[in-house]
């Protein structure tokens, strides 16, 4: 019967044991423990950890949730991991994240809807309820579509409002997308909303280097929070927020992110579109414009946030300049 060891981020350790043929996430939760994660099926590589020791069999999994390189350097999936032997496991998150308790439903009132563009909108959820949330920013929930069993994954885009107990979000208006088209054709603002969370292990923590914060799309949600939390805790090291988007409809939030450059010191971002039609002044890919300045030689955080394809061309970009940042957490996301 292996024994797991979990290293947490806040310096603890827990100690598991795993019974034959179970999985560390099943394991962990036996013992009370919640590893961060959302599908349990190798499809959202929500539960990713570092395995620093010992043997073990994983399969069951898409590259999409786990790529070659990351099960090459050590990477696991724990919704699929089996222990052949006493194994060590870093896990991305504080001890007191995973502490496992009873998840409740959360409700709420739709207070704003706004189409910011013809592919994104952008709404607000208040209550009570909401007020007496905790979560990190950059943490996301789950969220019931009204009139149907079916959640969406969405990070906060906002802390919660103090007065008033209200979040936003910030989502992609897909072709035929559950949520998307009750937010367009039939949602009003009164609504009532079930939302459940947080969840993730990709949240701000203590800043201590300078960070630089890559956005894909609708992946900027997640740092618009951080940047709330940024500009009321203040910040001493240097931002710097690369924002990316396939056409020059997709580019949102602009104001708000000149906003944060003039109130927060230290912060400065760049917007850049793929499309080389664009009329935008800066094109092309985040990875085009990850200026050595920002990279600090690698005495940096990297925070990212998008689709599959560019987590794997940041990697191959940092490969091949030879930049190992300290720190690099990072958020995957397709559109449902």
């Amino acid at each position: 019967m292996p024994t797991i060891a979990l290293n947490f981020e806040d310096g603890v350790t827990r100690f598991i044991d795993t019974m034959a043929g179970e999985t560390v996430a099943d394991a962990a939760y036996r013992s009370a423990i919640n590893i961060p994660m959302d599908c349990r099926d190798g499809a959202c590589g929500t539960c990713k950890c570092q395995a620093e020791s010992g043997e073990f069999m994983m399969e069951g999994y898409i590259d999409d949730a786990l790529s070659e390189q990351e099960a090459a350097e050590g990477k696991v999936l724990t919704c699929c991991m089996v222990a052949e032997s006493d194994c060590v496991i870093n896990v991305p998150a504080t001890s007191a994240m995973c502490v496992r308790t009873a998840m409740a439903d959360i409700h709420g009132e739709l207070t704003s809807i706004e189409r910011l563009s013809e592919s994104t909108l952008t709404f607000s959820i208040a209550s009570d309820q909401i007020r007496a949330m905790h979560f990190l920013p950059g943490q996301y929930v789950n969220l019931q579509v009204p009139g149907t069993d079916q959640t969406r994954a969405y990070s906060f885009s906002s802390l919660v409002q103090p007065d008033n107990g209200q979040v936003s979000f910030l989502i992609r208006v897909v072709p035929n997308g559950l949520m998307s088209s009750w937010m367009t054709a039939t949602a009003q603002v009164g609504d009532r909303m079930t939302l459940r969370g947080p969840f993730g292990s990709f949240y701000l923590r203590d800043v201590k280097r300078p960070l630089l914060m890559l956005a894909g799309g609708t992946g900027l949600a997640p740092f618009l929070a951080m940047l709330e939390k940024l500009e009321r805790d203040g910040c001493p090291q240097p931002v710097h927020l690369i924002y990316g988007v396939t056409n020059d409809f997709d580019l949102v939030q602009l104001p708000l992110l000149e906003g944060f450059a003039e109130r927060i010191a230290n912060f400065s971002f760049t917007a850049c579109v793929a499309n080389p039609d664009s009329e935008y002044p800066h094109k092309g890919y985040v990875t085009h414009h990850m200026e050595p300045g920002c990279l600090h030689d690698g005495a940096v955080d990297i925070y990212l946030c998008g689709p599959p394809p560019m987590v794997d061309a940041v990697n191959a970009f940092m490969a091949d300049k030879g930049i190992k940042p300290v720190n690099f957490y990072y958020e995957k996301f397709n559109a449902s």
